[in-house]
C-alpha cells in the first residue's frame, strides 16, 4: 500500500509541478498545421490521401523545426540536428512515417499500431516477418507522432482512431475483402485496436456502413489502465494556457536523442489515454452486458510482470474478464527468479503472479514465461487452459535470462536482441555485420560519475529488448493462423 501511495503522490507532484526549469525547445513549441486530424477528415478521405498530407508535414517539419536548430560537434545527440547521429535522416529508411510491405497474392492483411509517443519503428521487427509469412503489411504512423513532441500538445485519440479506419479499409482493399485482417496493437495501439473493433461490431448489428471486423488481435503491453492521477492532466493542460504557465503542458522535458521516439511528453498525451481506456473499458463493460462478447475475435496479450507505465491488473479485469471467452489468451513474462533474490530489489511483483497461478477456472488461457527453477535462468512455459485449475507440462523455451537481467518492461517486448537501436551489443554485431546502426541505445554497462551523461541513468537502466522476443514472434504467426482455421469457409 506504501508503494502505491507513494507512486499515486510522485505522478500528482509530476502533474501539479510539471517539468521545472528546463528550457523549450522548437520542437516543443512549434505545432505543424498539415498533421492529420478529424476537422481534415473530409479533405483525406483514404490511406492514400494521408500518405500525402505526411510527405507535406515532413516538408513543414524540416523548415520549422529542423532547419532551426545548430549543427555541429555539440548537437551530436540532437535529433532535429541535421548530420547528428540522432538524426533520423541518418538511417536508410526513416522509420517514423508509416510504411507498407506488399506481397503478392497476400493470405491476409497485418496492421501494426504503435504506442504514444513513439513510432511505426517500434512494431518494425514483427512486421518484417509477418510480410516473409506472406501477409500485407501496413504500419500507421498515428497522428501527433514521428514529427516533433508538440504534435502530442494537440493530438486527440479521435483524430488517431480516425486515420486508423482509413489505414485499414486501405488494408481490405489491397487483399480483398474475404482473406483475413489482424491488427496488432503496441501500448496505447492496443486500446485503439480494441476501439476500432467495438465499432466494426456495433455497426455491423445496425444500419451504418461498417467496416471489417478483424480476424484476430494481438497486444503488446496494452495500454488498458493506467493511474488514476491521470485523470488530473485535463485541469493541468487547462492551466498551461495562462502566461507563465507553459511548462504544465508537459509532463516531462528531456532531451530528444531518440530517432524513433519522443523522450518529451505532454500532458494532453496523458490525458488522450486516460480518455480512450476509460471509453474502451465502458464499452467492453457494455457488450459483456449485451452478451455480445462470443462475436469479439480472437485475442492475444503479452505482458510484462513488471510494467512502469501500465496496469497489468487491467489487463485481466478490463479485457479478459469481461469477455468471458475461452477464446482468448494472455502471455505473461515473469521476473527472473534466479537473479531476483538480493535484498536491494525493492519491488517483488509476486503477488500477481501468484494471483494468476492460484485462480483457477479462468475463461481465458493463460501461459506464464518464467524460470526453470529459482535456482536456473532457463526459461520455460507454464500454460493453463480456459477454465482449468490445472497446468499442462512445463515446455522448455530454448532461451535463458541473460546476466544482469531482472525482468522485461514495456517498452521491451516488442524489440528483438538483434535490434539495431535498442537490442544487445553482441547479438547486434553479430547482426550487423560492420553495417549497425549510427546510433546505439541498447543494453550498455556504463559506470562513471554522475552527471557526465547525456543520456538520464534511468534511461540507460531500462531494458529496451525483448530476450525472448522469438518466443513473442512465433506465438504471433502461430495466432493469427489458428483464428484463420476458424473462419467459415
Amino acid at each position: 500500500m506504501r508503494r502505491v501511495i507513494g507512486l499515486g503522490a510522485g505522478v500528482l507532484s509530476l502533474l501539479l509541478l510539471g517539468c521545472g526549469s528546463r528550457p523549450l525547445q522548437p520542437w516543443h513549441k512549434e505545432v505543424l498545421k498539415e498533421e492529420f486530424s478529424l476537422r481534415k477528415a473530409q479533405q483525406v478521405a483514404s490511406f492514400s490521401d494521408y500518405l500525402e498530407l505526411e510527405e507535406r508535414l515532413w516538408a513543414e517539419l524540416h523548415s520549422r523545426v529542423v532547419a532551426q536548430v545548430p549543427t555541429g560537434p555539440e548537437q551530436a545527440l540532437v535529433r532535429y540536428s541535421q548530420g547528428s547521429l540522432a538524426h533520423p535522416e541518418a538511417y536508410p529508411i526513416n522509420w517514423n512515417r508509416s510504411f507498407e510491405w506488399t506481397v503478392d497474392e497476400p493470405r491476409g492483411g497485418v496492421l501494426l499500431l504503435h504506442g504514444m509517443s513513439d513510432s511505426p519503428y517500434s512494431l518494425r521487427a514483427l512486421g518484417e516477418s509477418l510480410s516473409q509469412q506472406g501477409y500485407w503489411v501496413v504500419a500507421l504512423r498515428l497522428p501527433g507522432h514521428g514529427t516533433a513532441p508538440s504534435g502530442l500538445r494537440q493530438v486527440s485519440w479521435g483524430d488517431m482512431a480516425a486515420a486508423l479506419r482509413l489505414a485499414v479499409e486501405h488494408l481490405r482493399l489491397q487483399v480483398g475483402g474475404n482473406r483475413p485482417l489482424h491488427l496488432v496493437g503496441y501500448s496505447t495501439g492496443a486500446p485503439l485496436a480494441i476501439d476500432y473493433t467495438l465499432e466494426a461490431l456495433e455497426r455491423a448489428s445496425g444500419e451504418a456502413p461498417a467496416g471489417p471486423v478483424p480476424t484476430s488481435l494481438v497486444l503488446i503491453s496494452p495500454a488498458l489502465g493506467i493511474h488514476p492521477v491521470a485523470a488530473w492532466a485535463a485541469w493541468k493542460r487547462r492551466l498551461s494556457a495562462v502566461p507563465g504557465l507553459g511548462h504544465l503542458a508537459w509532463l516531462s522535458l528531456e532531451p530528444e536523442f531518440d530517432p524513433f521516439k519522443y523522450n518529451s511528453f505532454s500532458t494532453n498525451a496523458a490525458e488522450q489515454v486516460h480518455r480512450l481506456t476509460r471509453s474502451v473499458a465502458r464499452r467492453l463493460q457494455a457488450l459483456a452486458a449485451s452478451g455480445g462478447v462470443e462475436r469479439f475475435p480472437p485475442t492475444l496479450v503479452f505482458k510484462s510482470n513488471v510494467d512502469a507505465t501500465v496496469s497489468t491488473q487491467a489487463v485481466v479485469r478490463r479485457l479478459l474478464e469481461p469477455l468471458n471467452s475461452s477464446r482468448h489468451e494472455l502471455v505473461l513474462f515473469d521476473i527472473n527468479r534466479s537473479a531476483a533474490k538480493s535484498s536491494l530489489m525493492i519491488y517483488d511483483p509476486r503477488a500477481l503472479t501468484t494471483q494468476l497461478v492460484g485462480q483457477g477456472n479462468l475463461p481465458f488461457a493463460f501461459r506464464l514465461i518464467t524460470n526453470r527453477d529459482p535456482d536456473s535462468s532457463a526459461a520455460v512455459v507454464l500454460r493453463r487452459p480456459p477454465r482449468s485449475t490445472q497446468f499442462e507440462k512445463p515446455q522448455p523455451l530454448g532461451l535463458n535470462w541473460p546476466s544482469a537481467v531482472i525482468s522485461l518492461s514495456h517498452v521491451a517486448l516488442p524489440f528483438p536482441p538483434d535490434d539495431p537501436l535498442y537490442g544487445h551489443p553482441a547479438q547486434v554485431a553479430e547482426a550487423s555485420r560492420g553495417e549497425g546502426s549510427p546510433l546505439f541505445l541498447g543494453q550498455m554497462a556504463l559506470q562513471g560519475e554522475r552527471g557526465l551523461l547525456l543520456i538520464p541513468a534511468d534511461w540507460l537502466m531500462r531494458l529496451r529488448h525483448n530476450p525472448f522476443y522469438s518466443y513473442l514472434d512465433s506465438s504471433t504467426l502461430a495466432w493469427m493462423r489458428r483464428a484463420e482455421a476458424s473462419l467459415p469457409d
